[in-house]
């Protein structure tokens, strides 16, 4: 089945592998759901993993329901942290949820996505429906999730909300009447909760399918905001090809599998091609990165994206004996305001951050504009900062 092929592509678990197979051979089109809490006005390419999962379903003619979890996102998911997160205001959420269909459709496809919000069944939720809800699962299921255990081992308080979380996540499956629910790895325990309460509620369990995290620029931690090492997709074309083209080797062969369309056997072909040689990685990682910019953007401008990495790189107009900057790595990463510095690229760090600040300041060709940015502390990087010549930097 070749379109079963390409939804397990890069999944991390189906459960139940046999049950989604079985699906897919109706000819019932699917309600393919995953929900997404608006924590944040961005989308990154980490968030796409879903999407791009999405949509793969989509291409196999089925219905992705899209859920932003505005009210959800007021409680904070505890998925992977050690204290209680902060909760955010209504206002917050709604101005964060205002992006989000508009960030997507540059993935899916609009006339086969179904947008959904769960504040409306839990805006009207009543006591007794909470009480109705709460019977269907135990305390002790709740607290053999890894992050509660640790926090209640460790003495760490956990809000009663908190516990309410995967059991709203898991009622937005009872209520949306999901086929399929498709998390990243860590969503896991959230995931099989929906299939818990859809059989209490009458309904078929649905099919779980996890997807890994997607590894930032650094190629260790998540792809994260907070992080510095994230590809917004929102970001100028030149910004996401340059952003693509400074990963490492390795990690494009990931970005290949989570992030595009191209069947699995043939990535293991250029796999072998680059393995033996045979193909410049440098040239499939430009693949890639045209790729990735045609997602977001049309062709002509991914291939002016293109044309302005190739310039800079390919044509050599950066000279080919730049100064070089040898800085003791101290950590896995180093703001870029110091690394400008103490490679002498800047006077002070304001004036670092002022140049960053005003767009003045390339990393490997891609702009970088947020003063908080941090790189990995491997490997080397060309950095122009102003009107400065490109200054080679190499950590050791």
């Amino acid at each position: 089945m070749e379109s079963f092929s390409l939804i397990k592509k890069g999944s991390v678990e189906i459960i139940q592998e046999t049950e989604l197979k079985k699906r897919l051979s109706t000819d019932r089109p699917l309600r393919i759901k995953a929900g997404f809490d608006p924590t944040s006005a961005d989308i990154h390419l980490g968030h796409t993993v879903l999407m791009e999962k999405l949509r793969h379903f989509q291409l196999a003619g089925h219905t992705v329901v899209f859920l932003i979890g505005d009210f959800t996102a007021m409680i904070g998911d505890p998925t992977g942290v050690s204290i209680t997160r902060p909760q955010l205001t209504r206002e917050q959420v709604q101005e964060n949820a205002k992006t989000y269909t508009m960030q997507a459709f540059k993935i899916l496809d609009p006339g086969k996505t179904e947008v959904r919000y769960n504040s409306e069944w839990y805006m009207k939720f009543d006591m007794m429906e909470l009480i109705k809800l709460t019977s269907r699962y135990t305390v002790a299921r709740l607290l053999e999730r890894d992050d509660f255990t640790k926090r209640y081992s460790e003495k760490k308080p956990i809000g009663m909300h908190e516990l309410l979380y995967p059991l709203m996540q898991g009622y937005d499956s009872v209520m949306l009447k999901a086929d399929v629910e498709i998390g990243g790895s860590d969503q896991k325990f959230n995931l099989l909760v929906g299939r818990v309460l859809q059989e209490a509620y009458g309904q078929q369990p649905q099919v779980v399918l996890t997807m890994p995290l997607l590894p930032g620029l650094d190629g260790v931690k998540k792809m994260s905001k907070s992080y510095g090492n994230y590809i917004g997709i929102d970001e100028p074309a030149d910004t996401i090809y340059g952003k693509v083209m400074s990963i490492s080797d390795d990690l494009m062969w990931t970005y290949y599998e989570l992030l595009t369309e191209l069947p699995q056997d043939e990535i293991e072909q250029l796999k072998g091609q680059s393995r033996l040689r045979k193909i410049n990685p440098m040239e499939i990682k430009k693949q890639l990165a045209l790729l990735l910019c045609k997602r977001f953007y049309s062709s002509d401008e991914a291939l002016q994206a293109q044309g302005s990495f190739e310039k800079v790189f390919s044509r050599k107009e950066v000279p080919d004996e730049l100064q070089e900057f040898k800085l003791k790595s101290s950590g896995e990463q180093a703001f870029v305001y110091q690394i400008l510095v103490d490679a002498a690229a800047a006077p002070s760090k304001t004036e670092a951050k002022r140049l960053i600040q005003g767009g003045g300041v390339t990393i490997n060709g891609s702009p970088v504009k947020d003063i908080f940015y941090k790189i990995d502390t491997k490997g080397s990087y060309v950095i122009q900062s102003g009107k400065n010549k490109p200054v080679k930097i190499v950590f050791v």
